[in-house]
């Protein structure tokens, strides 16, 4: 820390410090709590931000701070503290990081402002102004605060009330520690894969400690968001393991459960196992398709949000409304409680159930609200659907050749009827049969076709979940059908690593650096190459126990060729630095 004898020589020592550091501009009278602090000039996320009195600047943004500030001292002197309030860009703070912050901003540099809420950040220039900043400090702790708001503001009922009230705790003790969100969030996974080790014994004694483990492992993963919101520790790798990591949590689980379920009583759940993956997977694609499709959308009203607004004024609505949908803090400790207390075939059961009405009621409301809201969609919007497509070669190829078919809701109708004769076949036609073969080209043909234009009606966003769940749920059947000994563990592991390139990509579109690379996509065939290899190897190798074999090749090279690049950006310097919330389901 130096001090700056006035704005000119403040200027100076901030371009004597080495290019690559953050620098902070804070007025010496400035009075505030420590957190309202913390929070203006520490959040790694930004390029800038700036609370009253306080400026910070990241490397990107350290050029343009020092020309502000040159430009600044030239204009009002190099002993001005403050400028003509009738003059003043920001009268709400005069101070000199005040008006450098507006400077930044003019030039194109996005200045966070966090919300400060209770806490004091002011610069006094007068008794008055002092006394009131100091009665502030003195009536707030910010302790209190940076705990409560360590926890997210929206978030499950059960998580509200039975994990947040002591994981807050948690996850001071271990800041005070100094143990980072990604430590805790590999402490969750770790967990969680011994919960899942304990239910694949199939004992009633591991199902009980399997149930415990998975409730711990529940609390560690709200722990490190909470961590990283108190001790603003955000960072790439810890956007990448917490993205990641529930989904990876979850299935290893639903995978033990099924293997106790047939080492403890030789009831083979493993169609069930998947078909729960499927359906979460299915249920996901449906809110990142509906969310990115109306990010930016212009005229974005609807009837049906005003009412959802009007209910969420009402308390008790509001937390039956995040149950419904059955949220992962709802979901683990139903899956915790049925598995200490009755069967993985009753586990999955449930699950199915209480996943499939959350299913009807969410996508109820979308296609409510896409219907009565008069919205027009932008660009970005239509390249991320695009990007959930995966679509690869076939489909592309027949997109470059095929004109886009006329209508409002011609792709999403398109993408269901080829999602219906692919899933139809697979069901109804004879196991092996070349001519779900053929079906497979329909469907890939049809899926160029819903592609050929840009993803801008009213329902363009169904198309990715129509993909997915023609993708998925043939793979599932084409397995069970398959009747090969181990065919459908072989295709939970494929659908695993194909759902994982899926959940990547909506990470990497929501941190603003775009889809994987189209080479990636190419690679692993895209979501009509996989489903017709998928068809083909059922035609080949009809009843052979080479099925499974291939099925488990098939999913290593996926899972291969999609984690090295995952892991590569998301250690990399283009990934955003940002710690996922997560969501609700």
């Amino acid at each position: 820390m130096q001090t700056a004898a006035d704005a000119g020589d403040a200027a100076s020592l901030l371009a004597a410090v080495p290019a690559g550091r953050r620098v902070a501009l804070v007025d010496p009278r400035f009075v505030g709590h420590v957190h309202a602090l913390r929070l203006g000039l520490t959040d790694p996320r930004f390029p800038a931000a700036a609370v009253p009195g306080a400026l910070t600047a990241q490397p990107e943004a350290r050029g343009a701070l020092l020309r502000a500030l040159r430009r600044t001292t030239a204009a009002v002197g190099a002993g001005a503290p403050v400028v003509d309030p009738d003059a003043d860009p920001a009268p709400e703070d005069r101070t000199v990081p005040g008006r450098i912050a507006v400077a930044l901003e003019a030039e194109g540099i996005a200045v966070q402002r966090p919300a400060l809420g209770s806490l004091v950040a002011a610069v006094p220039t007068d008794p008055e102004q002092q006394a009131a900043a100091e009665a502030g400090l003195a009536s707030v702790d910010d302790e209190t605060v940076r705990l409560r708001s360590a926890v997210k503001a929206h978030d499950g009922f059960f998580t509200t009330y039975g994990i947040s009230p002591y994981s807050r705790y948690i996850a001071r003790w271990c800041a005070r520690r100094g143990l980072t969100p990604n430590q805790v969030t590999t402490a969750s996974l770790i967990t969680a894969l011994v919960a899942a080790g304990a239910a694949a014994t199939g004992t009633r004694s591991g199902y009980v400690a399997a149930g415990i483990l998975l409730l711990v492992s529940f609390v560690l993963d709200c722990t490190d968001g909470q961590l990283a919101r108190y001790s603003l520790q955000y960072s790439t790798m810890g956007a990448w393991l917490d993205a990641t990591f529930d989904r990876a949590k979850e299935y290893a689980y639903y995978a033990g459960l099924a293997i106790g379920a047939v080492r403890g009583g030789s009831d083979d759940v493993w169609a069930l196992a998947l078909g729960a993956m499927v359906l979460q997977a299915c249920r996901h694609v449906v809110d990142f398709s509906f969310n990115e499709a109306n990010h930016d959308a212009v005229a974005n009203t609807s009837p049906t949000a005003a009412l959802s607004d009007k209910l969420d004024s009402v308390g008790w609505t509001v937390w039956a409304r995040r149950m419904i949908v059955l949220p992962i803090g709802e979901r683990w400790a139903m899956i915790a409680v049925l598995t200490a207390l009755t069967t993985p075939r009753i586990v999955f059961y449930a699950l199915l159930v209480g996943c499939s009405l959350a299913a009807c009621y969410t996508t109820a409301g979308r296609l409510l609200r896409s219907l009565t809201r008069r919205a027009h969609r932008t660009d970005r919007a239509a390249r991320a659907l695009a990007d959930l497509a995966d679509s690869g070669p076939l489909a592309r190829a027949v997109a470059a050749v095929a004109p886009g078919l006329p209508g409002t809701f011609t792709a999403p109708a398109t993408a269901l009827l080829g999602a219906l004769v692919m899933i139809g076949a697979a069901l109804f036609l004879p196991y092996g049969s070349w001519l779900t073969v053929a079906a497979a080209a329909v469907y890939a043909l049809l899926s160029g076709l819903a592609v050929a234009r840009p993803l801008k009606g009213a329902l363009d966003w169904l198309v990715p979940p129509f993909f997915r769940a023609g993708e998925y749920v043939t793979i599932l059947v084409l397995a069970v059908r398959s009747d090969v000994p181990h065919a459908v563990p072989a295709a939970f592991g494929l659908v695993s690593a194909v759902a994982y390139h899926h959940y990547d990509t909506v990470y990497r579109i929501r941190g603003g650096t775009g889809a994987p690379p189209q080479w990636l996509v190419r690679t692993i065939g895209g979501h009509e190459g996989r489903t017709a290899l998928v068809a083909v190897l059922a035609a080949v190798l009809t009843h052979a126990s080479g099925f499974t074999t291939a099925l488990t090749a098939l999913a290593v090279a996926v899972a291969l060729v999609v984690l090295v690049e995952s892991i590569r950006f998301w250690v990399s310097s283009s990934a955003p630095a940002v710690h996922d919330e997560g969501e609700l389901a």
